[in-house]
């Protein structure tokens, strides 16, 4: 891989070419851009060619490579991560009532995945310094109704597992692991996504790695990778019956089309090969804008994103938190005015009209509504230059200069 001083080098070239924005559709450095390596139009076309648009060779080369990756056999490609999510509620016999404990500072499908089925989302409050769950709060939200938990590893950092799987333990409950951020972060060595009972991930073309769209599902025990397998192909035993385990390709269960299409898996694969390169341009650009903004930090304009120790992020999202709402709309409007995209993020489902209708929270929101209300997240894409990347921060700098 290119070192970040060629990077540089490229980078000011397109910095003098920097226009700012015209009707908020032109950035001279956009938030994000899917990530390009060179090999994925190839493989593109060569699916075109292969006639097999459905689950061909790419489906398969994806599957191994995250299989390797993970360290598991109990993985299925789906559409996106929002249908992974639904198979989980499936696989979990979610039933009109049932409580599944979230965090309110997540993506709507999340939640959406168990009221499609009739559950109840129980939002409980997050951490202030990971954005994660409040591992300390789930206890004391557990009813008699609870059927699962689910976890959200915000920007790719872990939530606290080691406390939140002794709950799920003493409860008895599964464990769903959201990890649409997390793909090569660990928690102590291991794979996000790989923690809890299920695992979720996403390749959306704003994650570090992408098809464009899709998805994955994870479980823990070959009995649910089976019956998601019969899922994911509209409730058909078509899996066993490919194998020449069923002599009959029945109807056998509910289910759904949920099998990623073989060009988004074409686009997906060129990304995977070059997974390694890709993380470590995300790194370059994370660490630059750490080290570069340390100093706003240490004077109390902002806070920068918090890695716990036992944790390795794959540098998914850089965000800063300013001081309230009222300084991140005049801060994000100076960021328009340089030709920078920089975005919030989720508002907290619970103070949605669907929250309020579908769900509940439960305790006290302390930080979910105040924390989501400062964040503000910067450009990072792997086929971003190091100098818009200092354009960011400069302008970021000139901002606080005032």
């Amino acid at each position: 891989m290119r070192r970040m001083e060629e990077f540089i080098a490229i980078g000011h070239k397109n910095h003098k070419s920097m226009t700012l924005p015209h009707s908020g559709e032109q950035y001279a450095v956009q938030f994000s851009c899917p990530a390009f390596t060179g090999r994925e139009g190839a493989f593109v076309q060569q699916a075109v060619e292969n006639k097999e648009l459905v689950e061909g060779e790419f489906n398969s080369s994806c599957l191994s490579w995250l299989c390797q990756s993970l360290g598991s056999d109990n993985i299925h490609l789906t559409p996106s991560c929002t249908h992974a999510l639904e198979m989980a509620a499936l696989l979990l016999d979610i039933k009109p009532g049932d409580e599944i404990i979230m965090p309110s500072y997540t993506f709507v499908s999340a939640a959406n995945a168990f009221v499609l089925r009739g559950g109840i989302p129980v939002f409980v409050d997050i951490r202030p310094d990971t954005m994660n769950i409040d591992e300390t709060l789930i206890d004391q939200a557990i009813t008699p109704s609870t059927k699962a938990i689910m976890v959200m590893h915000y920007a790719g950092v872990a939530c606290e597992m080691e406390h939140i799987a002794s709950i799920a333990a003493r409860h008895r409950l599964p464990i769903i692991e959201d990890a649409a951020h997390g793909l090569t972060a660990l928690w102590r060595g291991r794979p996000l996504g790989t923690l809890g009972e299920i695992g979720t991930f996403s390749f959306h073309q704003t994650k570090n790695f992408t098809g464009g769209e899709g998805g994955a599902i994870l479980t823990q025990d070959a009995a649910l990778t089976r019956r998601a397998g019969i899922l994911r192909h509209k409730g058909t035993n078509r899996t066993e019956f490919l194998k020449g385990n069923a002599d009959k390709y029945t109807w056998v269960d509910l289910g759904s089309s949920w099998a990623m299409n073989e060009l988004n898996a074409a686009y997906l694969y060129g990304n995977l090969l070059a997974a390694s390169e890709i993380g470590h341009k995300r790194h370059e650009i994370w660490s630059f804008y750490a080290k570069a903004l340390r100093k706003l930090q240490e004077n109390d304009h902002i806070d920068l994103p918090f890695i716990p120790s036992d944790c390795r992020h794959n540098a998914h999202i850089f965000y800063i938190k300013v001081k309230d709402l009222e300084c991140r709309t005049d801060f994000l409007a100076q960021m328009r005015s340089k030709g920078i995209q920089a975005n919030f993020h989720y508002v907290p489902l619970h103070t949605s009209a669907a929250g309020k209708k579908y769900g509940r929270f439960h305790g006290k929101d302390q930080f979910t509504t105040s924390e989501s209300e400062r964040l503000v997240r910067l450009p990072l894409f792997y086929n971003m230059s190091l100098a818009q990347a200092e354009h960011v921060v400069s302008s970021i700098l000139d901002y606080y200069a005032r």
